[in-house]
């Protein structure tokens, strides 16, 4: 294959912007800030697990508190509808001291459920300030996602910008290099980490950085100017220049 010398001056220039894209584009995928939001989102995501399991520990507590507090209110109806019988007076006598029995079984039953009541409202404060924590917490945790990823859409967008640019820049450099030149280039790019040429500069390729033997200096001497090189090393094409030291 052969192609003209500005033709393959031109290819470096296409290198040079294929090079930068590429770099344009890893930059985009390793912001720190990506990183940054996945650990947040993941630590909003446990947060928002464990809230979302504390509210409805309130949730049991509060029905626990309210049907320990409507034992007691029960306890409390039976307890005054005796006190009341018992100060009538009518019965007989047994009737009377049944009713006194019953009288002080119901105090110490409303004392135990009492007791029952107090456990169950420090249990309430307990949980309600562990969820009041947790809400503060996810609140805390949502602001920085948000500041981050306010930050990260704007690197994003300034890469975005300076990638379309280079794109532009890139379809200039492309548009006059001949087909067949390209299309060697592209499949070398593909197969070379991105890089399919390089220049020569003091008999050294600046793909590989191995400087050329003696048998590819010479051969790279006595080839026509128009000659397309490959590099033996490491199979790039290869442009001569000012600075190749031939």
């Amino acid at each position: 294959m052969n192609a003209e010398p500005a033709d393959q001056l031109r290819l470096l220039d296409l290198q040079a912007l294929d090079s930068k894209l590429d770099q344009l584009a890893h930059r985009r995928r390793t912001l720190p800030k990506l990183s940054e939001l996945a650990t947040l989102d993941t630590r909003l995501g446990q947060l928002r697990d464990v809230h979302a399991v504390s509210m409805a520990a309130d949730s049991d507590l509060a029905r626990e508190q309210a049907k320990a507090e409507a034992d007691v209110d029960q306890v409390r109806s039976r307890a005054e509808r005796d006190r009341k019988l018992l100060e009538s007076g009518r019965g007989s006598a047994k009737d009377l001291e049944n009713l006194q029995h019953e009288l002080e079984s119901l105090a110490k039953r409303q004392s135990a459920l009492e007791d029952v009541v107090l456990e169950v409202m420090e249990k309430v404060e307990t949980s309600s300030a562990r969820t009041a924590k947790l809400a503060a917490d996810r609140a805390e945790v949502e602001g920085e996602r948000g500041r981050v990823a306010h930050e990260l859409a704007g690197e994003q967008a300034g890469l975005d910008k300076d990638t379309e640019f280079t794109k532009g820049q890139r379809e200039l450099a492309a548009a006059g290099i001949p087909a067949d030149l390209m299309a060697l280039y592209e499949k070398l790019r593909g197969q070379y980490n991105g890089v399919g040429v390089a220049a020569i500069v003091r008999r050294r390729c600046q793909a590989c950085q191995i400087e050329l033997d003696i048998a590819e200096v010479n051969a790279a001497k006595s080839a026509p100017a128009d000659a397309i090189l490959r590099h033996d090393s490491c199979r790039r094409i290869l442009v001569r220049t000012g600075d190749s030291g031939l």
